[in-house]
């Protein structure tokens, strides 16, 4: 009886906030954000015969509202997720899964900090957000039937800029210890070694049962957080036998969503002269090249994040700090959570101290701390940088420390090149133990800004004649005999020590082919697509364990074992063993990156087994079967896997058993700077420009090249275009 009252209660309950959802809250009550300021914008998209949008413009304003206008017209659906999330609603449009990102940018203070600092932006940076904006703006209203929220539009300028501050922490894993305090595990920390077992257990945290993002995944806003990749190369031209100097970009990123990369060209009469690519909600390509220079940037995991526990008074509304009590903020949040038809609101609070958002839990409160935290610098530092005419130049944007955390490679027309394992690390004061919960009660713990560009690991113009990055430490990236030193760099910078197989794959594959003091393109490209694994490492290891396994009980085991011991090391598709060798390696690498205790050998060989049993009633079926790239009704196979430098890294289990590849080898790009210092580069993309627009011609064109591993010219000087233009149109707006 009582239960059933209570039941009652609660459907009662439930049902007062639906009314309430649909009386008031949602959309009568969400407030629209103001337009941009009055400005007056006219651009000129011109699209290539594969789609990619050339845009044109006076101004770089001009042209910022061109790419907006483009990128919608390939991919609205997507601009419009990440609108919601930089607004606060993406649980509106998306429902409860969606809820741990509205929760997160509360408790980061996103829109706190969008207030305090943007009007110490630069007022060029601020007008291309603008821009931008508008470019949003304009297709919205021109296509009011694609609008999936009500009062999502208009935008403005400071919503672009809260998505960069929403997102950056992400890319260096702020979602990480969130998510260990949330979900009771213990609290990860990037950067060297892992926590001793002892460290762990005093790591766990776990959260009352009330928030929002209990024993939910917090979903990311950057790159996958499990087995985040890419690889990238700079070659010097003396190691070219025609003297030019080669830049490689292969982002692997997913292949779907707001961290997607979309390729595209600006020409601005105000000297932005750019090819690449962007994510959905910026205006400037993230990586690429310019005439006279360009980059592009691989994943690094530095120690950027601290965790503090804070002493709280009796009524738990202030914490002790340097011997008196400093009030702890609070501030009722309202998440808008769609369920079904209704959208019901759900009251959370968001904590905050002098170090950081906080999380209360059932053992105390805790503080975060974080690289970037409450700048926006970084999206001074991408156009600067975009707009680079020389190394000099470039170099001293990159000293502006915008940008968190990320590797850039580097290369340029002067035959310049170099690694920056560029992180805006803490200025940590020594006689601390960094890796572990620190006293939130002192000042002497609390580091107030980052150390200087100068302290940065670079690695400028070795003797080896390149660098490379695969997500690996910094130290390793030129060969033997030219890596940094790691004693000269202080342990407080929390810098990794790791490798990966497609670091130690692709020195070897460079040092092979140099081996003669020079590097074709040829050589080059096999490097590029390769798909093999080093007999070393955490791949030997595993394997080792597999076949170091008693499987005398099972003669189904005991034959994929066998088959196993007879693999080559490739995934190229063309051994038998190759299917069983992709799945049984997935878990390894996934433990190994995430610093994790390796799974069971005989479970995952097991499970492998059987799922090849299942769908192909064989254990050896080819690899080029079972691994897909698949959009629309396009379905082709594809070689290579997780952590080959050829990667196919995250799939997803199709009905039929097929794996449908989500993230790996994306944006692609090759750039070279000949003798004469003239620019020439060719891309792919895995599926083509319109991703999310099965009616275009561009949903699918581009997969035959991708999976054939083959590129398409980069029309980058607008003479070249003018003979490849399939259309052309003009976008004028406020």
């Amino acid at each position: 009886m009582k239960t059933l009252k209570r039941a009652g209660l609660g459907l009662l309950v439930f049902l007062v906030l639906a009314g309430i959802g649909l009386a008031v809250w949602e959309p009568l009550s969400v407030e629209t954000a103001a337009a941009p300021a009055d400005g007056s914008y006219e651009a000129r998209i011109v699209r290539d015969e594969f789609g990619v949008p050339h845009i044109f413009g006076k101004t770089d304003a001009d042209v910022a509202y061109g790419v907006a206008y483009a990128h919608s017209e390939d991919d609205f659906s997507t601009l419009q997720e990440v609108t919601a999330m930089t607004r606060g609603r993406m649980a509106t449009l998306n429902g409860s899964e969606s809820a741990p990102i509205d929760y997160i940018a509360a408790l980061m203070d996103v829109r706190g900090t969008v207030t305090r600092k943007y009007a110490d932006l630069p007022t060029d940076v601020r007008a291309v957000l603008a821009g931008y904006a508008s470019g949003l703006n304009a297709y919205a209203a021109d296509h009011p039937e694609e609008v999936k929220l009500a009062k999502l539009f208009p935008v403005n300028d400071q919503d672009i800029a809260a998505g960069f501050v929403l997102r950056s922490p992400f890319f260096f894993g702020i979602n990480n210890p969130i998510e260990a305090l949330v979900q009771n595990k213990p609290l990860p920390r990037e950067g060297g070694p892992r926590l001793s077992g002892e460290q762990e257990k005093k790591s766990v945290h776990p959260l009352s049962p009330d928030k929002i993002i209990d024993d939910k995944t917090v979903t990311p806003v950057g790159p996958d957080p499990d087995e985040n990749g890419s690889n990238a190369y700079a070659i010097a031209p003396e190691l070219s036998p025609e003297g030019k100097t080669r830049l490689i970009s292969n982002s692997h990123q997913p292949l779907r969503g707001n961290v997607a990369w979309y390729e595209l060209v600006v020409h601005s009469d105000e000297g932005w002269d750019f090819a690449g690519a962007n994510f959905p909600g910026s205006p400037f390509p993230f990586l690429g090249h310019n005439k006279y220079l360009g980059w592009t940037n691989t994943v690094n995991r530095p120690d950027l994040v601290d965790i503090y526990k804070l002493t709280l008074n009796n009524s738990k509304d202030a914490y002790r700090f340097d011997g008196g009590w400093k009030p702890l903020e609070k501030k009722r949040v309202w998440l808008k959570i769609k369920f079904g038809p209704f959208v019901i609101p759900y009251p959370q609070v968001a904590y905050r101290s002098i170090h950081g958002p906080v999380i209360i839990n059932d053992s105390g409160a805790y503080a975060l701390r974080y690289a970037g935290i409450d700048q926006l610098d970084m999206l001074t530092q991408y156009y600067r940088i975009n707009k680079a005419s020389n190394f000099d130049e470039w170099q001293a944007a990159m000293a502006g420390q915008g940008v968190p955390a990320t590797n850039f490679i580097y290369a340029d027309a002067e035959g310049n090149i170099g690694m920056y394992y560029n992180a805006m690390f803490p200025d940590r004061p020594e006689g601390h133990d960094w890796r572990t919960v620190l006293p939130g009660d002192t000042s002497a713990t609390l580091w107030q800004g980052a150390l200087p560009f100068t302290r940065v690991p670079a690695l400028v113009n070795p003797a080896s004649g390149y660098v490379m990055n695969a997500n690996n430490t910094p130290y390793i990236a030129a060969g033997p005999g030219d890596e940094l030193k790691p004693d000269n760099f202080s342990p407080l910078l929390g810098v990794e020590s790791d490798e990966t197989n497609r670091s130690r794959r692709s020195i070897a594959l460079l040092e092979r082919a140099n081996a003669d003091g020079k590097i074709t393109d040829a050589e080059l490209w096999a490097i590029k697509y390769d798909t093999g694994y080093e007999k070393a490492g955490y791949a030997k290891d595993w394997l080792d364990r597999i076949a170091a396994l008693d499987l005398k009980d099972s003669a189904k085991l005991l034959k994929a074992q066998q088959l196993l011991a007879q693999w080559d090391w490739n995934l190229d598709g063309k051994g038998a063993a190759d299917a069983l060798a992709l799945m049984v390696l997935r878990p390894a690498n996934k433990s190994h990156y995430n610093r994790g205790k390796m799974p069971d050998p005989r479970q995952i060989l097991e499970e492998t087994v059987d799922h090849l049993k299942q769908y192909f009633d064989r254990i050896d079926p080819p690899m080029l079967n079972v691994l897909r790239m698949r959009q629309g009704d396009v379905d082709l196979p594809v070689d290579g896997g997780n952590d080959t430098i050829r990667a196919s890294t995250l799939w997803d289990i199709d009905e039929d058993g097929r794996l449908s590849v989500r993230h790996g080898d994306s944006f692609i790009m090759f750039m070279e700077w000949a003798k004469d210092g003239k620019v020439y580069s060719r891309s792919i993309q895995p599926f083509g420009a319109a991703t999310t627009r099965p009616e275009s011609k561009h949903y699918t064109d581009q997969m035959q090249l991708f999976v054939d591993k083959k590129l398409k010219p980069v029309w980058f000087d607008p003479k070249d275009l003018e003979k490849h233009k399939k259309s052309e149109k003009v976008v004028r707006g406020n």
